[in-house]
C-alpha cells in the first residue's frame, strides 16, 4: 500500500518566507479534525495539480508530534528541478485546499540509544527539529551539528539554540565553520546513534566516517531525499495492465504508472525505501539507475527498477506490473 493511498484534504493555514529560498507551509484538516499522530522524522507526501500535471513530493514534518491540530514543512526552491518546489513557492497561498498523505517514518529515533547524535545539512535540519522536540519531551540524550553554506541561506538557524540551548552547534562555510567529523564521532558515549540528513556528500562523509571508525550500522541513520531527475521522455509498457504509457521529460516513471491507474507500492519516492522495487519483463536500452536501494548486481541484470526515481533509454521496456 502506498502512502498516498488514502490522502487527507487540508487547508494552507500560513506561508512563511524563512528566507529567500525557503518557505514553511503549516496546513490543517479541513473539518478541523487533529491530523493523524507521528513521531519525530516522519514526512508526508504532497500532492500538487499544476493544470494538467500532478506531481507528489514527499517533505519532512517539522511540526511538534505533541501537536496534532497542524503539520508543518519547509521548501527549499529549486529552480532546476521539475517544477514541484516552484509551485510551492510561487503558487500555494494560505487558504488553499492541498491533498497530503498520511505521515510515513523511515527515519525515526532508535528509542534504545542512549544518546542521539544528529548532523544536518542544509534544508536537512527539518526532520531534526521534530526529532528534537520529541527528544527533549520525552528526556532523551541528545546534539545537533548544522552546517549550511551560510547563515542567510541556513533555516531557523538563529532560533535553534534559543529554542533548545547548547546542544546545538552551528556552522556556516562562509566563515570558515568546519565540523571534525571523526572527532566528533571519536567523542561519542556508548550506545550512541547518529543520524545525518541533508546534501548526498555530507551523508557519504558521515556514514564513511562512522564506518571507519567501528560504529556498527545498526547505529547509523540516514535519510536522502531526491527529486526524480529531468530527461526525455520516453515509453513503457505495463504487462499485467496490457497497456503502454508515456513518460513526460519532467514526470516521474512511478508519477506516469499512477496516472494511468496501475497501483504499485511507494513510500519515501526518492529511491531510498524499497517499497516500489519492480521486475523488469524485458529492457532493450538503458536505464538510468537513481536510487539508494538496488545492489550493483541487480542494476547491471537489468531485472529491477525503482520507478520513483529512474528513467529509461532505448527501445523497449516492460515491467511486471
Amino acid at each position: 500500500m502506498s502512502a498516498s493511498d488514502h490522502l487527507i484534504t487540508v487547508v494552507v493555514s500560513k506561508v512563511v518566507d524563512v528566507n529567500s529560498i525557503i518557505k514553511r507551509f503549516e496546513f490543517k484538516h479541513i473539518n478541523g479534525d487533529i491530523l493523524p499522530a507521528f513521531s519525530g522524522g516522519a514526512h508526508i507526501v504532497v500532492e500538487m495539480l499544476d493544470g494538467p500535471t500532478k506531481r507528489k513530493n514527499a517533505y519532512s514534518l517539522m511540526s511538534s508530534p505533541f501537536e496534532r491540530g497542524q503539520y508543518a514543512i519547509s521548501v527549499r526552491r529549486d529552480d532546476d528541478g521539475r517544477g514541484g518546489s516552484k509551485f510551492m513557492h510561487e503558487k500555494v497561498k494560505a487558504g488553499m485546499e492541498m491533498k497530503i498523505s498520511s505521515p510515513v517514518n523511515l527515519f525515526a529515533l532508535d528509542l534504545r540509544a542512549k544518546k542521539h547524535l544528529m548532523i544536518a545539512g542544509g534544508i536537512g535540519i527539518t526532520p531534526f527539529i521534530a526529532q528534537m522536540t520529541q527528544a527533549r519531551e520525552l528526556g532523551m540524550a541528545f546534539e545537533l551539528h548544522y552546517t549550511a553554506r551560510s547563515a542567510s541561506q541556513a533555516a531557523y538557524m538563529d532560533s535553534l539554540n534559543d529554542q533548545f540551548g547548547d546542544v546545538v552547534n552551528c556552522c556556516c562555510d562562509d566563515v570558515g565553520d568546519k565540523l571534525d567529523l571523526k572527532a566528533l564521532l571519536s567523542d561519542q558515549p556508548l550506545g550512541t546513534h547518529v543520524y545525518v540528513c541533508g546534501p548526498k556528500g555530507m551523508i557519504e562523509a558521515v556514514v564513511e566516517a562512522a564506518t571507519s571508525l567501528g560504529w556498527p550500522a545498526a547505529h547509523i541513520h540516514f535519510e536522502h531525499f531526491l527529486s526524480p531527475p529531468m530527461g526525455k521522455a520516453f515509453s513503457v509498457h505495463l504487462a499485467k495492465a496490457g497497456i503502454d504509457i508515456d513518460v513526460g521529460p519532467e514526470q516521474s516513471l512511478l508519477e506516469a504508472i499512477e496516472a494511468s491507474g496501475t497501483p504499485v507500492n511507494c513510500l519515501c519516492r526518492s529511491g531510498a525505501c524499497g517499497q516500489c522495487e519492480t521486475r523488469i519483463v524485458a529492457c532493450d536500452g538503458d536505464i538510468a539507475h537513481n536510487d539508494h536501494w538496488l545492489e550493483g548486481d541487480q542494476r547491471e541484470s537489468k531485472k529491477f527498477i525503482m520507478p520513483c526515481v529512474s528513467r529509461f533509454s532505448g527501445k523497449r521496456l516492460e515491467l511486471d506490473l
